[in-house]
């Protein structure tokens, strides 16, 4: 239903954990692991937040253009202690630009973040349809069903992409 859930799946598949009910079967140290520390998540926020609400009240007085800095300075830190290499840094700043310029066209992150995740497995699935076909293209649409998956993205690209069409040309005809 939404990016977060689309990458836990994609995580979970990574790791060749099947996502579903049978989870809790199949994995219940993760389900279990997973369940306690939503509990342990919670009682932390209680513990914290009930003291500390006055100090939340008045960080939201903090204007945007202070706090935003020190967010990414933490940021920054934190990702530097992990591996102790500034090229991390780097890829947050270049990741953070990318990210700021999806958000002032107006366009989602989270399926880059997921791209991401889930862009390896399909190179590897791409690699192996192709040594099947022994370096063949055509056999993505020459068979029924990677043809008609290729069909319906080519549909579904299209109609996501209509709409902002139909508003740019609107607005190109628009007499003064």
């Amino acid at each position: 239903p939404n990016a977060v859930m689309a990458l836990m799946v994609g995580a979970m598949t990574i790791h060749n954990i099947q996502p579903g009910p049978q989870v809790m079967t199949s994995n219940p140290e993760l389900f279990w692991g997973l369940i306690a520390s939503m509990w342990i998540g919670n009682a932390m926020l209680i513990i914290l937040n009930l003291p500390l609400i006055g100090i939340w009240i008045k960080l939201l007085t903090v204007p945007y253009r202070w706090l935003f800095p020190a967010i990414v300075l933490f940021c920054a830190i934190g990702v530097y202690s992990t591996n102790n290499n500034t090229w991390d840094i780097w890829m947050v700043a270049m990741f953070g630009v990318v990210g700021y310029t999806f958000i002032k066209l107006g366009m989602e992150p989270a399926p880059l973040l997921l791209g991401f995740i889930l862009g390896p497995m399909m190179e590897e699935n791409l690699r192996r349809a192709m040594l099947l076909s022994r370096g063949d293209w055509s056999v993505f649409v020459t068979r029924p069903l990677s043809a008609s998956l290729l069909a319906a993205a080519v549909l579904l690209l299209i109609i996501v992409t209509l709409p902002s069409i139909k508003s740019k040309r609107e607005e190109a005809f628009v007499e003064d």
